[in-house]
């Protein structure tokens, strides 16, 4: 399997997270992608440097006025004269009744649904490096790929059309799926994040030729606490195409499996043309936010129960934080599917 990277995402480097009323270093560290190419080199992954789409992927997934405000950020803050080194919202409108604002201070808090996406002078050029490493991925399974695994950071699956949050700017998993839609009338996703996908459903909810699914801990527990819940089963022409499956905080290799299972079968009721993994490893028993206990051989039997999924592949890669077996989980996903491929 082939692996897609660029070194650009190294100009998006955060300090600041917000963790129940203490700050620290964020756990979105660039470092991540030092670990996850240790991954790939172990299992001898081909790397493809991705394609300068422009911002054609990008709009297919995202409103222009929130594209716009995320090229224009730096400048505007920087011209405040009295700001600090990054952008953190501190108002966030919930636009009830609300009008679009024109200050910098009033966009940042629209278009932030959280302050866990703080954004520096080389956010936007990162961010805009990962959608076209996920949208590479996406046109080589289009040019007849079977699978292919797409090192995106930062990662994407908490950004919805217009809102960042949870590390996330551009949602690459989105693009990736968007992107595939060109030549395959459906197209699923399977997020295997320990977090919910709550942007790449809010931005599929409706349609019907997107179906998402989302294994990850339970939302009454874990971030993004308020969405991921098992009711939430899409609306109006998407009614029924959005399946989420939290599970008990600790859950070990045995319960995600039982999980993989449901979705698989909702998978295949559903007969896309291609597949889209959203790839956290952080359900790992080894990261830091400790939210679900998958093993590295766990991780093996995850890859190989999506490749019996017999469908086209993208992986995207979304969490997975700084823990000595990063890279091991990643070489185990990817050689569990390769080896029951």
């Amino acid at each position: 399997m082939k692996a897609v990277y660029t070194e650009r995402h190294r100009s998006h480097d955060p300090q600041f997270f917000l963790v129940r009323g203490v700050v620290k270093r964020t756990t979105e560290q660039p470092e991540r992608a030092d670990r996850l190419l240790a991954g790939l080199k172990a299992g001898k992954h081909q790397l493809i440097e991705p394609v300068a789409f422009g911002q054609g992927p990008r709009l297919r997934v995202h409103s222009p006025e929130y594209l716009n405000f995320l090229a224009e950020a730096w400048e505007a803050w920087s011209a405040l004269g009295d700001a600090g080194p990054e952008m953190i919202a501190n108002m966030h409108p919930v636009r009830n009744a609300a009008t679009y604002p024109t200050h910098i201070v009033g966009r940042l808090g629209w278009h932030t649904v959280d302050t866990a996406c703080p954004i520096g002078p080389g956010t936007w050029a990162g961010a805009c490096a990962a959608s076209d490493v996920a949208a590479t991925a996406a046109q080589m399974l289009m040019d007849g790929e079977d699978a292919a695994y797409a090192l995106c950071r930062p990662p994407g699956h908490h950004a919805y059309r217009d809102l960042a949050g949870g590390f996330c700017f551009l949602n690459n998993s989105a693009i990736a799926t968007a992107h595939l839609r060109q030549k395959h009338e459906r197209v699923a996703i399977l997020d295997v994040d320990v977090h919910h996908g709550n942007g790449t459903q809010g931005i599929f909810y409706e349609r019907s030729d997107v179906l998402t699914v989302s294994i990850h801990a339970d939302p009454t527990a874990f971030y993004p606490f308020v969405w991921g819940f098992a009711h939430e089963r899409g609306a109006g022409a998407g009614l029924g195409a959005n399946l989420n499956i939290p599970l008990a905080i600790g859950t070990r290799d045995d319960g995600y499996l039982q999980a993989l299972d449901v979705a698989a079968k909702a998978i295949r009721n559903f007969a896309p043309g291609a597949l889209v993994i959203a790839l956290g490893l952080d359900a790992s028993e080894h990261d830091p936010l400790a939210g679900l206990a998958v093993t590295t051989e766990g991780f093996r039997r995850i890859g190989a129960a999506i490749a019996r999924m017999g469908l086209p592949t993208v992986f995207v890669q979304e969490g997975g934080y700084l823990s000595d077996i990063l890279g091991a989980n990643l070489t185990a996903v990817l050689g569990g599917f390769e080896a029951a491929r």
